[in-house]
């Protein structure tokens, strides 16, 4: 049995400038996604240094523009791309909110990948305390060697 799934796709309301960023993020978050859970930790680790922490507006903005541009990552399977090209779109605008990667609390197992803004799930359609984080990358305040 298949049910049909109703996602806003309609990147249109953008213009064309931030469309392509979003794509680009997009196709980067994408290739990352593929990588080992280490490997995309370090990456996103680096990108947040210099950062400041992303406000809650601006998280939810670089979601919902993702999820608008790509169908990919507006599905129930593209959470992980979907938070990283957030996060990606979030550092281009010298922010970065908390990105996350986890299973649920309760059964049956799932995986996750989510947003965060002061410890609060960003325009996640579960209850807050819905997923346990194994992976965090959040704002690395520490300044650069040499």
């Amino acid at each position: 049995m298949t049910s049909e799934q109703v996602l806003r796709h309609d990147p249109r309301h953008l213009g064309l400038r931030r469309r392509l960023t979003v794509r680009a993020a997009v196709v980067v978050a994408r290739l990352l996604a593929g990588q080992k859970p280490d490997r995309i930790r370090l990456v996103l680790r680096r990108l947040s240094r210099g950062a400041r922490p992303a406000s809650r507006a601006e998280a939810a903005a670089a979601r919902r523009d993702t999820v608008t541009t790509s169908a990919f990552c507006s599905g129930p399977v593209g959470c992980l791309p979907r938070s990283i090209a957030t996060v990606l779109l979030c550092r281009l605008a010298g922010t970065w909110p908390v990105w996350h990667a986890g299973v649920r609390r309760y059964p049956p197992f799932g995986a996750h990948a989510w947003v965060s803004v002061d410890g609060i799930p960003v325009d996640e359609p579960y209850p807050d305390d819905f997923h346990i984080p194994l992976l965090t990358v959040a704002v690395d305040d520490r300044p650069e060697p040499g």
